[in-house]
């Protein structure tokens, strides 16, 4: 008797916790955003758009890309819940050529490790005066 008392009073105890469990969780309107053509030593700044769809505030411990030619920056407060955010990357667009890159992120998040991508060319200094 005293066994099952033990494992029912467990058991409460368990589904007690889990009820009570916040967790941040991210959703991003793209994980892919396209430059396109875009002209040698132009404005590289582009936008990824998110909300924290979670139950706690969402952080983000740490942000890198793939190389030193793209910058991502991050959010420096806590995203709450219900709130939206932005993390702003800028490619190096004096690089000439069609690039690909990630970007990783990792965050308190229910999917801790997420990799946002972007993509583009990056036209030569003389197709950029033909156009004109």
């Amino acid at each position: 008797m005293k066994f099952k008392i033990l494992m029912l009073f467990a058991f409460i105890m368990c589904v007690h916790l889990n009820a009570q469990e916040n967790i941040a969780q991210v959703e991003f309107e793209t994980k892919l955003i396209d430059y396109g053509d875009i002209e040698f030593d132009s404005d590289g700044k582009r936008v990824f758009k998110f909300k924290n769809i979670g139950t706690a505030p969402l952080i983000f411990n740490r942000i890198s890309s793939s190389c030193g030619c793209t910058v991502p920056k991050r959010p420096k407060k806590p995203i709450q819940p219900g709130e939206s955010g932005e993390i702003e990357v800028e490619y190096d667009t004096k690089r000439v050529g069609i690039f690909m890159k990630a970007v990783t992120i990792n965050s308190n998040a229910k999917t801790p490790n997420i990799i946002l991508r972007i993509k583009g060319k990056v036209l030569e200094e003389e197709e950029k005066e033909k156009e004109k």
